[in-house]
């Protein structure tokens, strides 16, 4: 599984258990007591806390991604005839792998 993949899953995850965390919240809304809505208040600034950060990355990931394929864009406009050498070795090898099977 690649590091992406992996990445990918993490934050699924990491949403289902925030939505999970929601529903349980508004499940027991209605209970009382100090205990309960002390644990209620820390478990709403956790639940925000982490809503936050997922947004971060989030974020983050779009952001290295255009920049990766900007310049990478760049890369192929400075150097069209290495870019083309580069897909051509790619695709040889992809047909090569690809044959085999």
């Amino acid at each position: 599984m690649s590091n992406e993949a992996t990445t990918d899953q993490l934050m699924s995850d990491l949403k289902t258990v925030m939505s999970d965390a929601e529903a349980l919240l508004k499940a027991t809304s209605n209970q009382t007591g100090e205990r309960i809505q002390e644990v209620r208040a820390r478990a709403e600034e956790s639940l925000r806390l982490a809503r936050a950060r997922v947004t971060q990355v989030e974020e983050d990931a779009l952001k290295a991604a255009r920049e990766m394929a900007e310049a990478t864009e760049e890369y192929v406009r400075d150097n069209p005839w290495q870019a083309i050498g580069v897909a051509a070795g790619v695709g040889l090898l992809l047909g090569l792998v690809l044959g085999r099977r």
